[in-house]
């Protein structure tokens, strides 16, 4: 990508052509529903007009970063949760997780398969923070709105990231239910500077660097180069087939956290008016929010330093988070809306359930996810195994798509934390945000770290 394309890299955009071309799908006062084949007579909200299988007019799937199971709700009530982990063979003690931490765990593939440690689930303690800071998990009252919604909505402690590695092939999941078989993030990547003084990083098809490759294994194990470019088919692209509107927000070209837009590494949308369309600045997600200007799908990814990503503030993280959701609470889109939150791997935190092995690329390690709707049951747990393509299975559902791939067809669609018959629920808004410390944006000075942490202010 040259200079001159990157100064007017292609976000935040115009949606006039979605709407125009809408506006000519629906001309004649019909909409052809995705299900079914009925007419749905034409009215101001399309979205809420096209008929789904449940009363959920709009999903909207969030994805943070890098937290366990254990991490986050090993200690909630009636989960399959512990305080305790093992580490090269010994038990130890969970201790508190600080709010910052002093540097990154190691969470790639080999990372991943040092801490499953042949199934031992043993390895966890490696790298500069790996001890202790890996058997390290929090209390409720340091996540409350997490451990609230939990309490009022569902919570899934059999959730597995789809890839058994770290966030470039989880993304992918995210929206496609493959990964193309990719199991670890690109290599040779490089940064560089932006016109206006940004730097741009991404792993997609807009990547730079000289030999940019990510490393695959197809069906069988057998180990392949890619370019950080696929051509699987996604399921935005498939809503948009059917004349379901969905968007994706990211941070902006130039911001830390763009690289976790998986649309980019997908070359039929990012080449293609569909990116220009449907992908959209997270810095606008939560005015957007309020204002009800969700589409039926939105698939939301933070910027960098408000992921939870270590070692950046996990205080920070849980307040944008609970901004996001009760900003969605009190639209007046709540009563037709479905919540997916999660995380998008585990970030090398102790998690003390062995994840089933599914093919070649995963399952990867336990993460939470948090089913949020006034259809859902209150206080379920829901034990199922789940991954990534599940919620995708329940989007495929609710408005009759073909399954894209394989994971999302033998999954379950998360029906059973719902109860439809019910009339729709008020939200649970707690307004509780916690305490931060320093800057967002900034590694902490003088952060009260335990005697003996030597922080790395190079790892932020």
């Amino acid at each position: 990508m040259d200079d001159e394309r990157r100064a007017h890299h292609p976000l935040p955009v115009s949606r006039r052509r979605f709407l125009e071309r809408s506006a000519m799908a629906v001309a004649g006062g019909a909409l052809f529903a995705c299900t079914g084949g009925k007419i749905v007579p034409h009215v101001s909200d399309t979205t809420a007009a096209i008929e789904t299988r449940w009363p959920i007019k709009r999903v909207v799937y969030v994805m943070l970063e890098n937290r366990s199971f254990d991490n986050l709700f090993g200690r909630f009530p009636g989960v399959q949760g512990t305080t305790t982990g093992v580490m090269d063979g010994a038990e130890v003690p969970l201790t508190r997780c600080p709010d910052w931490l002093p540097g990154d765990l190691p969470h790639d593939r080999a990372a991943a398969l040092n801490c499953w440690n042949g199934g031992k689930q043993d390895g966890f303690g490696t790298g500069a923070y790996g001890d202790p800071w890996a058997y390290t998990q929090f209390e409720g009252n340091e996540v409350p709105n997490y451990w609230h919604w939990a309490h009022e909505y569902a919570i899934s402690d059999h959730f597995f990231s789809s890839a058994n590695g770290p966030s470039y092939p989880n993304h992918f999941f995210f929206i496609a239910g493959t990964s193309g078989g990719a199991i670890d993030n690109p290599e040779n990547i490089r940064t560089s500077p932006m016109q206006d003084g940004r730097t741009f990083k991404s792993w997609g098809c807009d990547a730079v660097g000289d030999d940019v490759f990510v490393f695959t294994l197809d069906k069988h194990g057998q180990l392949a180069k890619h370019s950080s470019c696929f051509d699987f088919r996604t399921v935005g692209e498939q809503l948009s087939h059917v004349g379901v509107d969905w968007a994706f927000y990211s941070a902006a070209p130039g911001t830390p956290g763009y690289f976790w837009n998986a649309y980019n590494g997908v070359s039929q949308v990012f080449h293609t008016d569909l990116w220009h369309e449907h992908t959209r600045d997270v810095a606008a997600v939560i005015d957007d929010a309020r204002a009800g200007k969700f589409p039926a799908v939105t698939w939301i990814t933070p910027r960098f330093e408000l992921s939870d990503h270590p070692p950046t503030s996990s205080a920070f993280a849980h307040n944008w988070t609970s901004d996001l959701i009760e900003a969605i609470m009190k639209s007046d889109a709540w009563d037709q809306t479905a919540i997916f939150l999660t995380w998008d791997e585990w970030g090398g935190f102790y998690d003390h359930v062995r994840p089933p092995i599914v093919d070649p690329v995963g399952l990867g390690f336990r993460i939470p996810l948090l089913t949020i709707s006034p259809y859902t049951v209150r206080g379920a747990i829901d034990d199922l195994t789940g991954e990534f393509s599940t919620p995708l299975r329940f989007i495929a559902d609710n408005w009759g798509l073909p399954y894209l791939t394989d994971r999302i067809a033998n999954t379950h669609n998360f029906e059973h934390v719902f109860d439809f018959t019910q009339r729709p629920r008020p939200p649970s808004v707690t307004g509780v945000r916690v305490k931060t410390f320093g800057r967002f944006d900034h590694f902490p000075e003088n952060y009260p770290w335990p005697k003996g942490t030597v922080p790395d202010p190079g790892s932020f």
